[in-house]
């Protein structure tokens, strides 16, 4: 092997790595939801080719309130799931959707649209 190989193999592999580490390893610590007077942990987000913000910080036992604005006509953004609260929302373009549900275990919830392209996930702690 010539050491032109040597190091376009050894590049590839470190550009793989860096794709792998940013795309799939890398977790963010998500936005906390504000609390608002009526008790309710609120959160706005904005529908953008994905989530914005993608992770959510909530605690437990607390009911939360995620205001979904959709600013894109794609169909796959036209609808938001969360099935561990057993909810899901048809998101109009341009209007704002409130979600409504109670956390009651620790742990992390995915939210997703109805074709799973656009995820987010709900950070319950205790």
């Amino acid at each position: 092997m010539t050491w032109d190989t040597i190091v376009v193999n050894a590049v590839g592999l470190a550009l793989i790595a860096f794709i792998v580490w940013f795309f799939w390893l890398v977790k963010t610590k998500g936005a906390r939801a504000a609390l608002t007077s009526g008790g309710y942990q609120e959160q706005m987000v904005l529908v953008k080719g994905g989530y914005t913000p993608d992770a959510i910080v909530v605690e437990r036992g607390k009911p939360v309130r995620l205001n979904f604005v959709r600013q894109e006509s794609a169909a796959c953004s036209e609808m938001v799931l969360l099935p561990a609260f057993g909810k899901s929302a048809n998101l109009p373009e341009g209007e704002t959707v409130a979600v409504e549900f109670m956390p009651a275990e620790p742990g992390e919830y995915e939210f997703s649209c109805q074709m799973g392209m656009l995820r987010g996930r709900v950070i319950v702690e205790a």
